[in-house]
């Protein structure tokens, strides 16, 4: 975990994968950015979590350091204020270089697992992204994309289960069915974070690069 920036108002870090976005466990960003900031002599250390990333997600996330402050950022994302773009590697190539996708998801707390669904009921929420087409490249002679995503909604699982529904599993993704291909870990990156300032409401926007390991490696895109 690295803190990105500071101040008295929020915190930004880059989560690494297998750490919890929020809870009390000692791998959870929300104890480690407070036992850093007591370490850092700071006398605040108080920690809220405005959104998540799931446990095998990597990349930019950002924290209140006070419930008002919590309060104007959850305030951004209920308003569409706030935006959050990913990166991500699938098996295949969509047959659309763009494209806007929409789903009803229901999310199985049994099996901590979302399903896309054709019927509304109780528990099934809308779910829509649009992605863009950035490279494509092979992986053992078979076809994989690097996709740029931005969320519309934040539901649990949403990336991964909406492209492995159209037969695009990203790869390293073994719940949502993606074939054995030499990746460790789910190739999706929280890449960019654009949102106002809870304070000063100047917008402020933080990037981070994906880390220079397999699979990502392979795109030019990502070298240039």
């Amino acid at each position: 975990m690295n803190i990105i920036y500071k101040d008295n108002y929020l915190i930004v870090c880059q989560k690494d994968c297998g750490e919890l976005s929020e809870g009390d466990s000692q791998d959870s960003v929300t104890v480690k950015l407070s036992e850093a900031l007591c370490s850092q002599g700071e006398k605040n250390t108080q920690v809220f979590s405005v959104h998540r990333l799931d446990r095998e997600t990597v990349g930019v996330m950002v924290f209140a350091r006070d419930s008002k402050s919590a309060a104007a950022l959850s305030e951004s994302i209920r308003t569409d204020s706030f935006t959050k773009e990913y990166l991500a590697i699938i098996h295949g190539v969509p047959e659309k270089e763009h494209d806007t996708l929409s789903d009803l998801l229901f999310y199985d707390r049994s099996h901590s697992k979302s399903f896309v669904v054709h019927k509304k009921r109780a528990g099934v929420k809308q779910a829509s992204l649009e992605y863009s087409v950035l490279e494509t490249a092979s992986l053992s002679d078979l076809p994989i994309s690097l996709l740029r995503i931005k969320l519309h909604t934040g539901r649990t699982h949403q990336i991964r289960v909406q492209l492995a529904s159209r037969r695009h599993p990203l790869l390293g993704d073994r719940r949502y069915g993606a074939p054995k291909d030499g990746v460790s870990s789910v190739a999706l990156l929280s890449h960019t974070l654009s949102f106002p300032h809870p304070q000063s409401h100047q917008t402020l926007t933080f990037s981070v690069t994906p880390p220079d390991v397999f699979p990502w490696n392979i795109f030019k895109f990502l070298n240039n």
